[in-house]
């Protein structure tokens, strides 16, 4: 499954839990330039609601789509600002 969007980087979280992946990818983003998207791959089912939830009440981000690959959760969120 391809994104239709250009992935600026991949942030492998696979393997941690709650708080982590949050944790981890408001880092990486922090790193990003504005327009650039980040791709989250993760693999706590969690990840799919405390993304979410972080990128809602988080000026500058915009979480663009959530997929559910198999074992894999795909995250996809852009630096706005």
């Amino acid at each position: 499954m391809s994104a239709e969007f250009d992935i600026t980087e991949t942030l492998d979280v696979k393997g941690a839990s709650c708080p982590m992946p949050v944790v981890k990818t408001k880092s990486a983003i922090d790193e990003l330039a504005e327009g650039e998207v980040l791709e989250v791959l993760a693999t706590d089912s969690g990840s799919m609601s405390d993304i979410d939830g972080w990128a809602q009440g988080t000026n500058g981000v915009e979480l663009l789509d959530q997929v559910e690959d198999g074992d894999v959760y795909r995250h996809y969120v852009e630096k706005t600002a």
